[in-house]
């Protein structure tokens, strides 16, 4: 995998990861207009990380990275603050969408060209 590939994977991931922060700081955050605050940060820095994403990877890769981390962090966020249960079966859902994940990443799909 190219260092672009890497960088617009990291940036995808962060996408998810705070697209995820900002349904949690919106169950978690009592003050309404602190919640208001992270929601809107969160999700302004997870547009820009997914624009950056899109920069590098194609659409189909970005948005299904972001669309893994976020189940991902959201799932395990659930399991873990709010001490919902989480199936075998989420768990294996989990486990497929990794995996396409991985194989979208190792496709031959045509990749744009980094600026550098």
């Amino acid at each position: 995998m190219a260092s672009g590939d890497r960088r617009g994977y990291a940036w995808a991931l962060s996408a998810g990861v705070n697209a995820a922060l900002a349904a949690v700081s919106a169950k978690l955050v009592s003050f309404q207009f602190l919640r208001y605050g992270l929601v809107l940060l969160f999700n302004v820095t997870m547009w820009g990380c997914y624009v950056n994403s899109l920069k590098v990877l194609s659409s189909l890769q970005a948005t299904v990275t972001n669309f893994a981390a976020n189940f991902l962090t959201s799932g395990l966020a659930g399991f873990f603050l709010f001490e919902e249960p989480l199936s075998s079966k989420w768990f294996l859902g989990a486990l497929f969408i990794i995996l396409g994940v991985f194989v979208l990443s190792k496709s031959s799909s045509p990749r744009k060209l980094s600026p550098d």
